[in-house]
């Protein structure tokens, strides 16, 4: 049975439980310039601290010590450490030649860590998650209001971008690929187009998440789209599972989770941060206030897959794990 089929199988019988945040947790490192530079990068030319990514390759210990710890607190997922992995984002470091090995490397670290607690807990394997940023660049909107038709990248430069980045997530053992934080859904087709491209290439289905944001009151992603508006221009992937992450806590996200439970024929996945950012940009919400929030999500049926987002850590995940066991995961046409 292959990991699609695997996980397709479990999403019909209970909740899978995605990991929390990796950024939080690195910064509990408190990692140096040396950190990210290691011997791979010392004589770089450029800055390097605050390019997570690049510790897949520098410190692998690291990243594989937060997967492990997202593992023993219960979640189903790891997500890889490959936020900015394209050549898109790495552009701002110079550092595009090296984004294959990033890819492969934050694979790898999540693969290990899976495989050890797959091991330990045969009654429920691990999974990894390759995760697909929205890069640093939209497609659809222009950085000049005086200029509305400007833009500071194109839908091929994102497809070959994207690519790149899941061929590596893939090499290095991921089993689904997910585009989340998605605030311009073109940029999220670009990804999707990439994958199936990979997927006819490497003559193998890959099953995609898809994880949009919601980045204000207004219900609406960056590029002004609705829920129902944005599961409608992704919903030709073919997804494994469409949801929501970051911008919102759970008590602001629900209302959206709601909505697009509604319509889709997909998996639902929620991952909402930990309330919203405090004026020192910090997340406050720990898990004993969080975890009811998040327990109308599933105990109302909205969702298949539950994890966290900023600010969240392993005791969040632990906390979700508890409910979600609790309750029978949201029933799908697609699922039954």
């Amino acid at each position: 049975m292959t990991s699609n089929q695997k996980i397709r199988s479990i999403l019909k019988d209970r909740i899978m439980v995605l990991d929390g945040a990796m950024g939080s947790m690195l910064q509990g490192y408190k990692l140096k310039e040396d950190d990210f530079r290691g011997e791979r990068f010392k004589d770089h030319h450029l800055p390097l601290q605050g390019n997570n990514d690049l510790l897949s390759i520098t410190r692998p210990d690291v990243v594989q010590e937060i997967h492990e710890a997202y593992y023993e607190a219960g979640a189903d997922f790891a997500t890889t450490n490959s936020f900015s992995g394209t050549t898109i984002a790495q552009a701002d470091y110079e550092l595009e030649s090296a984004v294959y090995e990033i890819n492969f490397q934050s694979a790898q670290c999540a693969r290990k860590a899976a495989d050890k607690y797959t091991e330990l807990t045969p009654d429920q394997p691990r999974f990894v998650v390759g995760g697909m940023g929205p890069t640093n660049r939209t497609a659809s909107i222009s950085p000049d209001v005086n200029d509305p038709g400007m833009r500071l990248v194109t839908f091929d430069d994102l497809r070959i971008a994207y690519y790149d980045q899941a061929k590596g997530l893939l090499d290095g053992g991921a089993d689904v690929l997910m585009v989340e934080t998605v605030f311009d859904t073109l940029n999220c087709k670009a990804a999707i187009m990439a994958i199936k491209e990979l997927e006819e290439d490497i003559k193998t289905d890959i099953p995609i998440m898809v994880s949009g944001t919601i980045t204000d009151a207004s219900g609406r992603t960056l590029t002004g789209q609705t829920v129902e508006a944005f599961h409608a221009s992704v919903r030709h992937g073919d997804l494994l599972s469409v949801g929501l992450n970051c911008a919102l806590g759970a008590n602001e996200m629900y209302p959206y989770i709601n909505r697009l439970s509604k319509i889709s024929s997909f998996a639902i996945s929620a991952h909402p941060n930990a309330g919203l950012p405090n004026e020192f940009g910090q997340y406050d919400e720990t898990a004993a206030v969080m975890a009811p929030q998040v327990e109308e999500f599933i105990k109302n049926g909205h969702v298949n897959i539950i994890g966290g987002c900023c600010g969240t850590t392993p005791d969040h995940i632990t906390a979700f794990k508890k409910l979600a066991d609790q309750y029978k995961p949201r029933q799908a046409q697609s699922l039954v």
